[in-house]
């Protein structure tokens, strides 16, 4: 058995997330369909972290088993001329058989895409949040630094639907860093986040938050609040999903295959 390592861009506009769901376009359900095509073996497809229908990645990083005796570099040609163009496998490598994209994921990057001109571009309209109103975003900033620690996330998490999952789920998250900052596109405003794991919807909710702190409607200070409180209708808005972006997942080394030792 042989074990391989995809890193993943794609635009999720047209895929209602990346988990396979019955008679729904999705990014696992185009790779897997994909695999199946090439070695014509069931395959299972495993993730870093799941994206929602509407959230696009850059660098989402997924591993498969097979027999097959296509190397990596074969498995990512021949993906991208059998994919759409909305999904490219950027890169793929051959790894040993302890890799696991989710569990062994240091870390996950996350970028919030806002705006701020008066006139969306319509080359941008599928990739960003429009927001050309007043935002104070120093104090967006600001409040973005609190985000960061160990933190119960609770306030900023999507239910599960069960009102007796969401009490009983851990909802204690860190993040390593948070910040707020215009891009090189001086009229985008980015909100960008790495962490360990994340609730479904947290990064979502915590940008809502930061707009209605750069709106005037909460204060910096109201973030160490709402940890508290433990209670998601007293944080922002979940804003829309086009703007999120999967940016990153790092892994403490290189899991490439090493040849073994040669016998005297």
């Amino acid at each position: 058995m042989r074990y391989f390592k995809l890193t993943i861009a794609y635009d999720g506009t047209d895929f209602h997330g990346w988990q396979n769901q019955p008679n729904k376009p999705t990014i696992q359900g185009a790779i897997t369909t994909v695999l199946h095509r090439l070695t014509q073996e069931r395959m299972v497809l495993h993730c870093a972290g799941r994206t929602d229908a509407g959230v696009h990645a850059l660098g989402q990083v997924a591993h498969f088993q097979t027999r097959s005796g296509l190397g990596a570099s074969e498995f990512q040609r021949a993906c991208n001329a059998l994919l759409p163009p909305s999904i490219r496998i950027v890169a793929a490598e051959e790894v040993g058989p302890t890799f696991h994209s989710r569990y062994d994921a240091l870390g996950k990057t996350y970028r919030y895409r806002i705006y701020r001109g008066r006139v969306l571009p319509p080359t941008h309209w599928r990739y960003v949040l429009h927001y050309p109103y007043p935002l104070d975003e120093a104090r967006m900033a600001e409040a973005a630094a609190r985000y960061v620690g160990v933190h119960d996330f609770a306030s900023f998490a999507a239910s599960t639907g069960s009102e007796e999952d969401d009490r009983e789920r851990e909802t204690l998250r860190e993040i390593f860093s948070a910040e707020v900052r215009r891009a090189a596109d001086p009229e985008e405003l980015h909100f960008t986040v790495r962490g360990k794991s994340f609730l479904r919807y947290m990064v979502r909710k915590m940008t809502g938050t930061l707009l209605d702190i750069g709106r005037g409607k909460l204060q910096p200070a109201d973030i160490d609040r709402l940890y508290a409180l433990r209670d998601r209708s007293k944080s922002g808005p979940t804003v829309p999903p086009q703007g999120l972006w999967m940016v990153e997942v790092a892994y403490p080394e290189p899991w490439r295959i090493t040849a073994p030792p040669s016998v005297s």
